[in-house]
C-alpha cells in the first residue's frame, strides 16, 4: 500500500516519559509541565502522553496538562494496572476526565512478573492475560455504576470483586462517562482482548510492522468479531522506535544508542515471539543470557545492523515524517513520538508541522 493511499494518523507525543537506553532516566522537571503541554498543544500535536516509564506516577501530569490545554487528548501510556485496585485507578480516571472535559484515554498494561512481585510487591496470580480480562471488566463495572448510582453494575471474578458501593463514596455523574480504555500488548491473547472489550490497543515499541501485520491485528479482529464489533472501531496505538538526528553527528549517536535498545527487548523472554517472526530466536536466547550475566556491552555487539533496522525508522529529522508514514501507515491509527524528538529551537518546531503534516 503506497502512503498516498492510507489514511492519516493522529499524532501524540510522550510529555515526560522515557529513557535514552543509557540505562538511566530522563529528567521529569515537575517545574515545567504546565509549559510543556501548553507547547506540545500549540505544536499542533494530537495527544499527550504520561507513563510511568521512568519511575513517576503516570497520572500526576495529566492533572497538570489536564489545567492547562484546551484540544489534546491526555492519555497514560501506559500506567501498569496489577499494583492499583481497579478503584483507585476508576477514581483517578473520572476525576481526570471530569477535569479536561472528557479528553483523558485510560491505558493500562500488565508488566511482567518481575517487576510485579520485585519492583511493586504485587502477588503474581498466574497468567496476566484472565487475570487483565477481569481488571477491564471490573473497571467498565465500576465507571457504569459512577454515572448510573441506582442501578449499580457490580462485577464478581476469581481476582477482582466489586459488591459495593455506598452512596456516600460514589463520586458525581459526569458529562463524558465513556472514557476509552486501550490495553498494551504483545502477545496474540492481549491483542485478541483489546479487540473485544477495549477502545483501543497499544503496541509496544518492540512489535515491527511485520508483527503487527501478521500477528497483532489478526488477533485484534478476531476479539472485535467476538464481541460483535467492526475492527475498525479499535484504535491502533504505537511508539514506534525513531532514530533521527538534526545532522550527521545527532544521527549517529542515535544509531548507537538503538541497538542498545534492540539489545534489551531482544533479552527480555516476553517479547521473544516478535523475534520469532523474524527468525531471531537463538540471537535472542544469547542476548537473555548474556543479561543474566549483566555484560551489556557484549550485548549490543550481537545486533547486526539489519535488525537493528527492521525495528526502527531511521531518517535525518527533515525525512522521517515521510518514511514514518511509509512504514506505519495503513497500520497504526496513531503514532506517539517520543519525549526526547527535537523540539528545542524554531527550526525543530517548524520541522514539526512539517512532519505532523506528512502523517496526516
Amino acid at each position: 500500500m503506497s502512503s498516498e493511499s492510507v489514511q492519516g494518523m493522529r499524532v501524540g507525543i510522550a510529555m515526560i516519559e522515557g529513557y535514552r537506553f543509557t540505562l538511566e532516566p530522563t529528567s521529569l522537571g515537575f517545574e515545567g509541565l504546565a509549559a510543556t503541554a501548553r507547547k506540545l498543544e500549540a505544536l499542533g500535536f494530537d495527544g499527550i502522553i504520561s507513563s510511568e516509564t521512568a519511575g513517576h506516577d503516570p497520572f500526576f501530569p495529566l492533572l497538570i496538562a489536564a489545567e492547562h490545554t484546551k484540544r489534546v487528548r491526555l492519555t497514560t501510556g501506559i500506567a501498569v494496572s496489577f499494583p492499583r485496585s481497579p478503584m483507585t485507578v476508576a477514581q483517578m480516571a473520572w476525576d481526570l476526565q471530569r477535569l479536561s472535559g472528557g479528553r483523558f484515554a485510560l491505558g493500562l498494561g500488565t508488566q511482567v512478573k518481575g517487576h510485579n512481585e520485585r519492583r511493586y510487591g504485587t502477588p503474581w496470580t498466574g497468567p496476566a492475560g484472565p487475570r487483565m480480562r477481569e481488571y477491564l471488566l471490573c473497571l467498565q463495572a465500576i465507571f457504569r455504576t459512577f454515572q448510573n448510582r441506582d442501578e449499580p453494575s457490580f462485577f464478581e471474578g476469581e481476582h477482582y470483586r466489586f459488591t459495593m458501593l455506598p452512596p456516600v463514596f460514589s463520586p458525581e455523574p459526569i458529562e463524558h462517562p465513556q472514557i476509552p480504555i486501550f490495553t498494551a500488548a504483545v502477545n496474540p491473547y492481549m491483542s485478541r482482548l483489546a479487540g473485544e472489550v477495549c477502545d483501543g490497543v497499544f503496541a509496544h515499541p518492540v512489535c515491527t510492522a511485520r508483527y503487527l501485520k501478521e500477528v497483532m491485528l489478526p488477533n485484534v479482529e478476531a476479539g472485535a468479531r467476538k464481541a460483535g464489533r467492526e475492527a475498525s472501531e479499535i484504535e491502533i496505538i504505537g511508539a514506534p522506535i525513531i532514530v533521527t538526528g538534526r545532522n550527521a553527528a545527532e544521527l549517529r549517536e542515535e544509531r548507537e544508542l538503538l541497538k542498545r535498545r534492540v539489545a534489551f527487548y531482544a533479552s527480555t523472554r516476553t517479547y521473544a515471539p516478535v523475534f520469532e517472526v523474524h527468525g531471531w530466536q537463538e540471537i535472542g536466547s544469547r542476548l537473555h543470557q548474556l543479561s543474566l550475566e549483566n555484560r551489556w556491552d557484549d550485548m549490543v555487539k550481537l545486533i547486526p545492523d539489519e535488525m537493528a533496522e527492521e525495528f526502527a525508522t531511521i531518517a535525518p529529522v527533515e525525512e522521517i515524517g515521510p518514511r514514518l508514514r511509509e512504514r506505519w501507515g495503513g497500520i497504526l491509527t496513531t503514532l506517539n513520538f517520543p519525549t526526547d524528538f527535537p523540539l528545542a529551537t524554531p527550526d525543530d518546531e517548524r520541522r514539526v508541522g512539517e512532519i505532523l503534516a506528512a502523517l496526516r
